[in-house]
């Protein structure tokens, strides 16, 4: 455990990042087996929208920097090719 005062403040922030990263992570895991779901069982219209929200959240978690920027790119770019498949 930290010693010093700063490294006690420094433990404290390091985990209250990590509790919202985590927070983050997990709405964009949901938002993504949503898309997928949608994408399954759904219809056209249903998979684009949860596209379009799962967009959202990815791209905030990107430029909060809980992902990085190609990671957020790369899944972003997997649901659309998914839901393509889905309308044609």
């Amino acid at each position: 455990m930290a010693n010093h005062k700063s490294a006690l403040k420094r433990a404290g922030q390091n985990q209250i990042r990590r509790l919202r990263n985590r927070k983050v992570k997990t709405r964009v895991k949901n938002m993504v087996k949503q898309v997928r779901q949608a994408a399954t069982d759904g219809s056209a219209e249903q998979t684009l929208s949860s596209l379009a929200s799962a967009q959202s959240v990815i791209d905030k978690a990107a430029k909060r920097g809980v992902l990085h920027k190609r990671t957020a790119a790369r899944k972003v770019a997997r649901l659309a090719k998914l839901t393509q498949t889905v309308q044609s």
